[in-house]
């Protein structure tokens, strides 16, 4: 149930079990790491535990932002914990990943949003993993290039950042990020590694325009690969979707999205950022 109605069938999920759902669940606890697998609900973990692919959360669990479409918790960080870094790098080669998703909260608290800390991890899953390809799902760091640089100076094989919604319902549902910042970042992104990726839901009351200008501006700054997935509400406490778009929707927004000339489009109503994210890497 979602506010109180009905789920339709296609977005009914099997609960998570098999051996290597249960096997990345030991090894992610054993290791004190966190993953937007769990704190984000995501409805692929499942799929994804069970393939042996993850996507690994660092700078703690609390975030310094209270979007309303998020299940992360909010409030005042941990101090970055100095350990991480190797232990994802460990974990990673234990469970012998050919790749890797790393996303953070946001830490507005630190003086370059955590930036070097990210850094600090790339080369880390880099070092003891020679043959691992890396995402990395990064925030805004409040827009500054040196931040960015950071990252982007790690050499990922692919750097992602998620506009979320449209234009006009981003004050509404993201907590301090701005669209035009979002866009920059992606431009950033794009003009530094020639590749980029974002995403972002539906269902939070945006028209098709919308959409298609949301398309536009995502290819304006220089992004080729998207996602788009419906916004399930993740707790009671948080806002109600306004629809459940159908999966023939969907299909007509990929459909959209590559003739616009975007080369890669994962839009269903479960995809989330990270959701075959292996496939954009080899593509």
């Amino acid at each position: 149930m979602q506010g109180g109605r009905r789920l339709p069938g296609w977005l009914k999920m099997q609960r998570a079990s098999g051996e290597n759902y249960t096997r990345v669940k030991r090894l992610v606890s054993e290791h004190k790491l966190h993953t937007i697998c769990t704190s984000g609900n995501c409805p692929n973990i499942g799929e994804c535990w069970n393939a042996g692919t993850a996507t690994f959360m660092i700078l703690g669990d609390i975030c310094t932002r209270a979007c309303k479409f998020c299940n992360t918790k909010t409030g005042r960080p941990l101090p970055p914990d100095e350990g991480e870094p190797q232990r994802i790098a460990e974990v990673i080669k234990t469970m012998q990943l050919k790749h890797c998703v790393i996303t953070s909260v946001d830490r507005d608290d630190l003086p370059d949003g955590g930036a070097g800390f990210w850094a600090e991890v790339v080369a880390c899953v880099k070092n003891l993993n020679p043959s691992t390809t890396i995402e990395t799902l990064i925030p805004d760091f409040d827009g500054k290039p040196e931040n960015i640089m950071k990252v982007i100076s790690t050499r990922p094989d692919l750097i992602s950042h998620n506009l979320e919604t449209v234009r006009r319902l981003t004050p509404a549902i993201r907590t301090k990020a701005r669209y035009e910042r979002s866009l920059e970042v992606l431009k950033l992104i794009a003009e530094k590694c020639g590749r980029v990726k974002s995403g972002f839901m539906l269902g939070l009351g945006e028209t098709d325009q919308e959409v298609g200008e949301t398309l536009d501006d995502l290819l304006a700054a220089g992004c080729r690969i998207v996602t788009i997935g419906q916004y399930l509400k993740p707790s009671p406490a948080h806002m109600d979707p306004s629809e459940y778009l159908s999966p023939e929707k969907f299909e007509e927004h990929r459909r959209t999205a590559l003739s616009k000339g975007f080369e890669i489009v994962e839009s269903s109503p479960l995809v989330r950022s990270s959701f075959h994210a292996w496939k954009h890497i080899k593509a």
